[in-house]
């Protein structure tokens, strides 16, 4: 008798956990754009009336299909756990695409508009590129091992989630460490709030009422939080289009930068949904490719310059229990906090400290993720993994004076903190083959590490042929000694080979 279709709801409690962080995720990055492109020079209707919105529409297209393929693998497997994937903006896509599209953009062309326009063609090929490279995603996905992958993801997770989001906690240390304290009791320790309210709502309203009580948060807040409200529709415009031109008439310098940092984010997805499977939810890493090439590309012809992706907050959500609800409430509210300001009211009244221990929690379910879905002998190969997002968290905070402010610690830190993830990936890919003995599997992601140097995808600040020539004659040196060790090992499997074999019968006797 066949089992009977399980029921897959549309919302639940723990939805409303996942909600909370992946929108307060999300709005930190918004809340970002916003004050970066202000202080750039960008007029407020070009940030709250076309970047914004843009990016919301991107949001919003994402998390709608990702949670229909939620409830479609949900009826597959006849599962009621299943969790839709997280989706929003990567933070360390958005610093690059700030710095290394829009602030170039605005410095050679002297105008606002036609440097957005710029960045909304820079966005939309990216898209179109991240749709192409999904054809051969599931390939990738196969040949890397999951400890890299799952490594360089727990590095972003380390440093930009759980280690920047501990400091905001820490600026207002009476208010942070009990949000903090609330997030371990009801996120990890998995102890019902007063009320059964869900925790990240229950330490948001704690968090917010103790900062006003205790005079952490100003009065002053209020009157900045309604500063933009407004009305912004979601319209499309022909700004990518008019981009089209400029980007490639006069400013081809900037798709330099396009194409290492898309291929990045792919990876990223990669990694990301990668974590999810083993985490006990399958996608297609494909599709998922495609769908957030596809939401960056609907993004741009709304005004959005920020490329999407699967976010790294989908095994937070999956370790809280949600299942689709979080992800639609998350692309709607996106939708109508955009069209009115106010995205920008609410960051301005919940101080920063309030929110940023949920986002510890993401962070530290990545990194034990990281861990607890490989075997014990790979455990090195994750940690090393990790290693490199130290150094690209610090170019990513110091941007181009990077390089002045930590000479005096090392120069490694700039040509590490270039093509992290690349990095990341493959010293962890070359660590796993050689636990495994697998020797010129590890030569050939060396090989492969020397051509990404070669070219400057890792290790220099843009592409060009021998852009890291040190960085490419090392690979090749490690790949060589990978070798050595392979001929070794076959060397001495040969004796063992031969003498296994059956002797030959002597010749009969006349």
């Amino acid at each position: 008798m066949a089992a009977s279709p399980a029921h897959y709801p549309w919302y639940k409690k723990e939805d409303t956990d996942a909600f909370f962080a992946l929108f307060q995720n999300n709005i930190a990055n918004f809340v970002i754009i916003a004050i970066t492109m202000l202080g750039m020079g960008f007029p407020a209707s070009i940030v709250f009336g076309q970047v914004l919105p843009g990016a919301a529409v991107a949001v919003m297209v994402g998390n709608f299909y990702y949670a229909w393929s939620a409830a479609r693998l949900a009826r597959k497997e006849n599962r009621t756990d299943v969790t839709a994937l997280s989706y929003g903006i990567s933070t360390p896509v958005m610093f690059v695409f700030l710095f290394g599209v829009l602030l170039p953009a605005k410095q050679l062309t002297g105008d606002a508009e036609l440097a957005w326009k710029v960045a909304v063609a820079a966005c939309f090929i990216s898209g179109a590129i991240e749709a192409a490279v999904s054809l051969v995603g599931r390939w990738v996905q196969y040949h890397l091992p999951r400890a890299a992958m799952l490594g360089a993801v727990a590095g972003v997770a380390l440093t930009f989630i759980a280690g920047e989001m501990l400091f905001k906690t820490l600026e207002m240390p009476v208010i942070g460490l009990l949000v903090l304290a609330i997030i371990i009791v009801g996120l990890v320790a998995r102890v019902s709030m007063p009320f059964r309210l869900p925790t990240s709502l229950f330490a948001i309203v704690i968090g917010t009422a103790m900062a006003y009580l205790i005079g952490d948060a100003g009065g002053e807040r209020f009157s900045d939080a309604f500063t933009h409200l407004g009305f912004y529709p979601l319209l499309p415009n022909l700004a990518w289009f008019e981009g089209l031109g400029l980007l490639f008439t006069g400013m081809l310098a900037v798709l330099t930068v396009v194409l290492p940092i898309t291929l990045y984010n792919a990876i990223e997805t990669m990694n990301n949904v990668e974590a999810m499977e083993a985490a006990g939810d399958k996608y297609d890493v494909r599709e998922c490719q495609a769908v957030d090439g596809a939401g960056t590309m609907i993004g741009a012809l709304f005004g959005g310059v920020f490329p999407t992706t699967v976010y790294i907050a989908t095994v937070g959500a999956k370790w809280m229990g949600a299942g689709r609800g979080y992800s639609i409430l998350n692309g709607a509210v996106y939708a109508v906090a955009t069209m009115f300001g106010l995205i920008a009211a609410l960051a301005a009244i919940i101080p920063v400290s309030v929110v940023a221990p949920i986002l510890v929690f993401v962070g530290m379910s990545m990194i034990a993720t990281a861990f607890q879905s490989n075997d014990t002998r790979y455990y090195p190969a994750v940690a090393l993994a990790m290693l490199p997002y130290f150094a690209n968290y610090v170019m990513t905070r110091f941007n181009r004076g990077a390089g002045d402010v930590v000479a005096d610690i090392s120069g490694g830190i700039v040509a590490m903190g270039q093509g992290a993830m690349f990095m990341a990936i493959f010293i962890g890919a070359m660590t796993v083959s050689v636990i495994d003995h697998q020797f010129r599997r590890a030569a050939i992601f060396a090989g492969v590490a020397a051509a990404f140097s070669f070219v400057g995808l890792m290790h220099a600040p843009e592409l060009a042929f021998n852009a890291a020539w040190d960085f490419t004659l090392g690979y090749l040196v490690m790949g060589a000694l990978f070798l050595y060790f392979a001929w070794q090992q076959e060397k001495l499997a040969a004796p063992h080979v031969s003498s296994s074999r059956p002797t030959s019968a002597p010749p009969a006797a006349d």
